[in-house]
């Protein structure tokens, strides 16, 4: 008899535990994480009269790639675009809310005399609410289409990102035992770089190579390529010094830009759910009852932390961005919670082997108790925020409402704001670029020329194709907005403007003159008379030559169709208005879309013959038919039921155009002369049959039916050849109309 592997055995136990929790927890309706981490506290070490697992190693291994997959899945459905939707109020709630939970978190474990470590890694735990819990609840409640939980979805995409740069610095100071602020910076100002460096260069090249490879994806080659694409980032950010479910985060927003993302989504999520749920067992299996138990009192401090923190900094957070305070304190109420995140970053603090083995238990714990409390609290927010506007001091409920009017007024940003902002992103974003081909140039380029070639000419030729290859970015740096309308309009609206502006040139041009002198400097030696000389001639000729200009233009021009290419993809579908819509509202203008009904009158008529813009003053811009897309169509253009047209109209002129149309459908109800019928008509001597073919009777042109099949000496239905004609005797099986197929036949059907 063949033994089974432990690592096989130890799956079975962790997957028909997870399987029956799962079914027990979605009868109780309660969120499946807390049915999973029951089944790892079953499965786990401590529960001595149940089987256990035997390899925890090898199931840690598999959490770990849980733990990618999450990161990945969580990757897929955001968008760094996003955060610039998001707005103000999440923004500032956001910060206000994890800043003072880590403060809130450091400060209890202190008062329990708990380590430096310990005390950092409690502040990030109970600083991220859970999003799956929470959109859970929301829709249990029926809250999901409420202002405020709007508000509360979009401050949690802001803490999920905020959760993985958390989780770099605490890695990162974990790891080096420094707390000094230059340590800090530093790590922040490489977090920076290489998620900037990582997301261009990713944004740029894989939706061209998904692209390009389209028609050979099928759903599991989707799944291979994009499961390698998930692996190779997670093993390049662990080899630059970063957490492995950083990289399966980053290479997750990437691929949520291109075409393919929901595809990519739609495959991935069965994986990530079986790893996942291995993951949240393995959670489950850290878990020491007797430690619980032993920790009771830290346990309620913390859920007590948890819940008062939330409650009161999400208020003010909220409340700080400018929102109402009965809005405020349902968002603050509703993120009363720890999930997810806790459990990684607690993950994370076991794996690098810094914090205690009490913090682990504890942590699930509050993060159970603070679950089941979750939909408790957001009923409650209501009553409250009634009882704090009877118990404040009229003085500040004033203040309140006078500082939270519940708009968010958009201040116009001045031509140099604008000018800055453009030039520092342009200059940011093209110098990490340039920074990582030097990089690589001087790590990889020169010892393999220099090996490969003897002398100076080595050191030259990696110099040149260096400056070669960052060229169209410098030349970037030094006249990208040279031009544009900030620029000319300063220029020409005070001459006093011009001397800041000519510095703004004078410093990209220094950017990129130091660029040129380190990459020859570095690779040659030489006085530096000759090495200001050279650059100064390197300067010229990438200011001066078209080619690169060409270059530059068709990378950036690449960057953005690539990284708009879902919202483009969107637009083409009708599944998202155009950007120019929403300046049309000044106009009194609106862009909608109506579909023409099934039964109008109006299908199969050219826009043309129905002048929809004399008869009611609109304008079609574009009609959708399934897959494709007309736009701008002409007078000739047929439009047919079920298609989609955008129109451009005021209010006025659409409301008239909706009720036209209603009111061109035709009477579909049933028409008793149209009811098909089958029917059996025999050959004789005078049937228009005999002797002709189906053509030369007229069968389908002057009859309109259908020969089903002709009976010839047999029971037998024989298909007919359309060129034999029909022989005395034959059945023939007709079906059309009644009224057709009683004129065919002359007299009643048999």
């Amino acid at each position: 008899m063949s033994e089974l592997a432990p690592l096989i055995a130890d799956l079975a136990l962790i997957l028909i535990g997870a399987g029956v929790m799962t079914l027990l927890f979605k009868k109780l309706k309660q969120p499946l994480v807390l049915g999973y981490i029951v089944a790892g506290i079953l499965a786990g070490p401590n529960i001595k009269f149940l089987p256990t697992v035997v390899d925890r190693a090898n199931i840690h291994t598999w959490a770990d790639i849980g733990v990618i997959f999450l990161l990945f899945a969580l990757g897929l459905e955001f968008s760094f675009k996003k955060i610039v939707k998001v707005g103000g109020s999440a923004i500032i709630a956001a910060c206000t809310i994890i800043f003072c939970m880590i403060v809130v978190g450091m400060l209890v474990g202190s008062s329990f005399g708990w380590g430096r470590m310990d005390c950092l890694f409690l502040g990030g735990m109970i600083a991220m609410s859970s999003t799956t819990i929470i959109y859970k609840a929301f829709s249990d409640l029926g809250l999901l289409k409420k202002q405020f939980a709007g508000i509360v979805m979009s401050v949690l995409i802001l803490e999920d990102i905020l959760a993985i740069v958390l989780m770099v610095m605490l890695s990162t100071m974990a790891v080096s035992h420094n707390f000094e602020g230059t340590e800090m910076l530093f790590s922040i100002a490489k977090l920076l770089f290489f998620l900037i460096l990582w997301f261009v260069v990713g944004i740029y090249l894989i939706p061209g190579l998904l692209k390009r490879c389209k028609k050979l994806m099928s759903d599991e080659t989707q799944l291979v390529v994009s499961l390698a694409l998930c692996f190779g980032m997670v093993v390049m950010a662990a080899k630059t010094g970063f957490s492995p479910a950083f990289g399966a985060f980053i290479m997750g927003s990437i691929l949520a830009e291109t075409v393919e993302a929901e595809r990519i989504e739609h495959l991935v999520r069965p994986v990530k759910d079986l790893f996942g749920a291995i993951f949240f067992v393995s959670v489950g299996m850290m878990v020491n009852m007797e430690m619980i138990v032993a920790y009771a009192l830290p346990i309620f401090v913390i859920t007590l932390a948890v819940v008062l923190g939330q409650a009161v900094f999400g208020t003010l957070g909220v409340l700080l961005s400018g929102q109402p305070l009965k809005t405020a304190m349902q968002c603050g109420f509703s993120l009363t919670q720890i999930g997810e995140f806790a459990f990684i970053i607690a993950s994370l603090g076991v794996s690098l082997h810094v914090t205690a083995d009490f913090l682990y238990p504890v942590v699930v714990a509050v993060s159970v108790i603070t679950t089941f409390l979750t939909p408790y609290m957001i009923r409650l927010a209501g009553p409250a925020s009634e009882w704090v506007d009877r118990t404040l001091p009229r003085r500040w409920t004033s203040f309140i409402k006078r500082y939270t009017p519940g708009t968010q007024v958009i201040n116009h940003q001045s031509l140099w704001r604008k000018l800055i902002m453009a030039l520092l992103r342009i200059t940011v974003v093209y110098s990490i670029v340039s920074v990582a081909i030097v990089a690589l140039s001087f790590r990889l380029l020169l010892p393999l020329l220099r090996s490969l070639i003897p002398g100076i000419w080595s050191s030259a030729l990696a110099a040149l194709l260096t400056l070669l290859c960052i060229s169209p970015f410098l030349r970037a740096i030094m006249i990208k907005k040279n031009h544009s309308v900030e620029v000319v309009t300063l220029w020409h609206e005070n001459r006093g403007y011009r001397a800041p502006l000519v510095a703004t040139m004078v410093l990209r041009v220094l950017v990129a003159a130091a660029f040129v002198m380190f990459v020859v400097g570095g690779m040659l030696e030489m006085s530096v008379g000759l090495l200001v000389g050279i650059t100064i001639l390197a300067i010229i000729l990438m200011v001066m030559s078209r080619q690169l200009k060409k270059q530059s233009i068709l990378i950036e021009r690449t960057f953005f169709q690539n990284l708009r290419s879902r919202e483009m993809q969107a637009e083409y579908r009708g599944e998202r208005q155009p950007e120019y819509a929403g300046r049309l509202l000044s106009r009194d203008l609106h862009l909608a879309d109506m579909v023409l009904p099934a039964a109008s009158s109006w299908g199969g008529q050219t826009l043309a013959d129905l002048n929809l813009g004399k008869q009611y003053g609109v304008h079609v811009v574009s009609i959708l038919r399934g897959n494709r897309r007309f736009n701008i169509p002409g007078g000739n253009m047929r439009i047919f039921p079920q298609d989609k047209l955008q129109i451009l109209a005021t209010d006025e002129d659409l409301s008239r155009f909706g009720q036209a149309m209603e009111q061109v459908v035709v009477d579909d109800g049933p028409h008793p002369e149209q009811e098909m019928t089958l029917s059996q008509i025999r050959v004789d001597e005078h049937s228009p049959f005999l002797n002709r073919t189906m053509k030369e009777a007229g069968v389908r042109d002057r009859y309109h039916c259908l020969i089903a099949g002709v009976e010839r000496g047999s029971d037998v239905l024989h298909a007919l050849d359309p060129h034999a004609p029909f022989q005395l005797g034959d059945v023939v099986w007709v079906v059309g109309e009644k009224k057709n197929v009683y004129r065919l036949s002359g007299k009643e059907a048999l």
